[in-house]
């Protein structure tokens, strides 16, 4: 599923934000990523969505080489992936049940492959009869779930959540990640990437630790070395 093998990226500024990255996370895997602002998470994302690729080492997302991706072969890896963000990025003016076909619509699904698909997603991520709102008539929580039942709508293989209850209190927080459990368990891989410790605590699942570009922790169940460092 993701495949990283001493990664390394340096940014046009001389700034190496990753160095020698070395990690697994198989299908099926529910895993966390964790580290303070700039220790290199979102270095991480741009390379398993190829908006950049690495320096040196290899990098395998889906069976697809990163490294080597050819421009016209990014959209593929794409389709096989689920990006969640934690400013939602919603369309204002769509409603919920159009905001989330969009997505469909984007790799030319049928009408009725959406009617069908659509309404099933909603109701897996707790949006059953929300379909005709808008975003702004919706709680923070709610917009994020619209966000995720995108982002699930065309069946992916892996889930990347990038800080996905930034904008969320304690118990929605608590939600979501359950949610995230549940898909989980529904056989779709989820990477959550984060720096909220004791939100992760609570979960007791892998922990993968980053710190200046290099992972310096990867265990089951906890923040463990990481607890002084969060900012």
């Amino acid at each position: 599923m993701i495949s990283m093998r001493d990664a390394s990226v340096v940014y046009d500024n001389g700034v190496r934000a990753l160095n020698k990255v070395s990690m697994q996370i198989g299908e099926g895997e529910f895993a966390f990523l964790v580290g303070a602002s700039g220790s290199g998470k979102s270095t991480i994302i741009k390379l398993l969505t190829a908006e950049i690729r690495p320096c040196e080492g290899r990098v395998l997302v889906n069976n697809f080489n990163i490294g080597k991706l050819k421009k016209r072969d990014v959209p593929h890896l794409r389709r096989t992936l689920g990006v969640v963000f934690q400013d939602f990025r919603l369309i204002p003016n769509k409603t919920v049940y159009e905001n989330i076909a969009f997505a469909m619509r984007a790799v030319g699904a049928s009408t009725r492959a959406i009617q069908k698909r659509v309404p099933y997603v909603m109701d897996l991520v707790g949006l059953t009869g929300k379909g005709d709102r808008k975003p702004l008539e919706l709680s923070g929580g709610e917009q994020q779930r619209v966000a995720i039942a995108r982002a699930l709508v065309n069946n992916p293989r892996l889930i990347i959540a990038d800080e996905p209850t930034g904008n969320l209190d304690p118990e929605r927080s608590l939600e979501l990640m359950t949610l995230f459990e549940k898909i989980n368990e529904l056989g779709t891989t989820v990477l959550i990437v984060t720096h909220e410790k004791e939100l992760v605590d609570q979960f007791g699942k892998r922990v993968i630790v980053i710190d200046k570009g290099e992972i310096i922790s990867d265990q089951m169940g906890g923040y463990y070395t990481y607890e002084d460092s969060v900012e």
